[in-house]
């Protein structure tokens, strides 16, 4: 579709040339962005051991768990929609450092939980401080991917995998740590340990993050989602952030159930799915900023991945496998590293085809590309444990990994139909462009030449 100068916003300034050495500000700004996905993720992730099962002490369904998982998701989303269009007015530090001191308050709140009776006024309290806490982690995680876009803008697939090392730290670490601090000094301490981490990067990025001073945009999230190309890229997103709270809010059940775990053996478990993750990112990142081109197609390749070992991961009642320890952690593996393959070059490819499609390279444009990123990610997050949760609760969880399974692979097939007809109109384009500058060539006159060639015999 062609784009018309004034659509394509080229009042901006021309991009920088990239440079091999970052500078005192682009050092900070990663410390900082590292310093928030690995105490978010510490926080985030340190329920799944523990929680489910001591909900279901309180009374709770395996239903009401997932919802109570997915709440927290559905938060993040219309806050992250909210945000990202207002980043600009609001100020990206700020919601950084706000949003950080609000999750970090309701994560030590969250810990205090058991101390409430069984029943509705437990699970409406569970319900009021996650969704608190997730309008606070939507404004971080948002303002953090628009700053990061903004500050290294011709490296942010790289930048973004070095920062999901962080993120699978947290990730890796948060399991294991909040299953032992739980069997070892109960419900309250693990809340209350990753809060206070949590609380101590406020200080930290108010110190190092640099103020962002820009203009507001005119453009909207209802044009940015007219694209094919973008709406596909985020149901990419979807269904690998469905996959993750599904498996946060049903693996550890299925593990103490079927696989006779503990709950510190749970945590241990976790790792499988997220060292593979945080050790590819960086690779992965590198991979996706040196060849754009091929983006796509680790999309596609990542996706059909993770529906196969989705699918193995209970596995499936069709396959006629019996639940086994190695198999469920070698899965989990495969699980990880597919994730981060289709994860990784999402939100360059979103900002790209941002670009492309006439959004000004400016931080409100970054703004509603985050937003939308963290909305998209935030609604996988609240089908996940919640849908997976009504399933596993109905059949089981064999059938309900089978269904995130089909999930991926009907992402991964629809991105394939598309890039194999842009690809195919491509080449067609390029084609009628060789054909026709090659007619012009054959009618050209060729009385110049031979008049030039006359003068110069005389």
């Amino acid at each position: 579709m062609d784009i018309d100068e004034e659509d394509r916003g080229d009042s901006s300034p021309p991009p920088e040339t990239p440079s091999t050495k970052m500078s005192r500000q682009q050092i900070l700004t990663l410390i900082a962005m590292a310093s928030i996905n690995f105490s978010s993720m510490i926080c985030y992730s340190i329920l799944g051991p523990f929680f489910p099962n001591e909900a279901k002490k309180k009374g709770v369904s395996q239903a009401m768990i997932g919802l109570i998982f997915g709440i927290y998701a559905l938060c993040t989303l219309v806050g992250s929609l909210i945000l990202g269009k207002y980043i600009v007015q609001i100020g990206a530090k700020f919601m950084i450092v706000a949003g950080l001191f609000i999750s970090s308050v309701c994560t030590v709140l969250f810990g205090f939980l058991d101390q409430v009776s069984d029943g509705t006024v437990f699970i409406a309290l569970c319900f009021v401080t996650r969704s608190v806490n997730a309008i606070g982690f939507s404004a971080a995680v948002t303002a953090s991917f628009a700053v990061s876009a903004k500050v290294f803008p011709h490296n942010i697939a790289t930048v973004l995998g070095f920062m999901e090392i962080f993120t699978g730290l947290g990730l890796i670490l948060g399991p294991p740590l909040g299953g032992w601090l739980y069997q070892s000094f109960g419900y309250e301490i693990p809340f209350v340990f990753t809060g206070c981490i949590l609380l101590a990067t406020v200080p930290l990025n108010m110190w190092i993050l640099p103020s962002f001073d820009a203009v507001p945009s005119q453009n909207s999230f209802l044009r940015l989602c007219t694209r094919i190309k973008i709406l596909l890229i985020c149901f990419v997103v979807f269904t690998l952030s469905s996959g993750l709270g599904f498996l946060d809010a049903t693996l550890s059940i299925f593990a103490i159930e079927k696989l006779n775990l503990n709950a510190g053996s749970v945590g241990l478990l976790m790792i499988g799915l997220s060292l593979p993750y945080g050790a590819a990112s960086p690779i992965f990142g590198v991979i996706s900023d040196k060849y754009p081109s091929i983006r796509k197609w680790m999309m596609v390749i990542g996706g059909m991945a993770t529906a196969v070992s989705f699918c193995f991961l209970g596995p499936l009642p069709v396959f006629h496998i019996r639940s086994q320890l190695w198999l469920t952690v070698l899965m989990l593996v495969v699980v990880g590293f597919s994730l981060c393959m289709s994860c990784i070059p999402t939100f360059a490819e979103m900002i790209a085809c941002a670009h492309e499609y006439g959004f000004e390279e400016s931080l409100s444009t970054l703004g509603l590309v985050s937003g939308l990123f963290s909305a998209v990610w935030s609604a996988g997050m609240f089908f996940g444990p919640t849908i997976g949760g009504y399933i596993t609760q109905t059949l089981n969880f064999e059938w309900s990994a089978g269904v995130q399974g089909a999930l991926a692979f009907l992402a991964a097939l629809l991105q394939l139909i598309y890039f194999t007809i842009e690809d195919i109109q491509n080449k067609s384009q390029k084609a009628k462009k060789v054909e026709m500058a090659s007619s012009q060539g054959e009618k050209s006159p060729l009385l110049p030449k031979t008049d030039h060639l006359r003068v110069d015999i005389t």
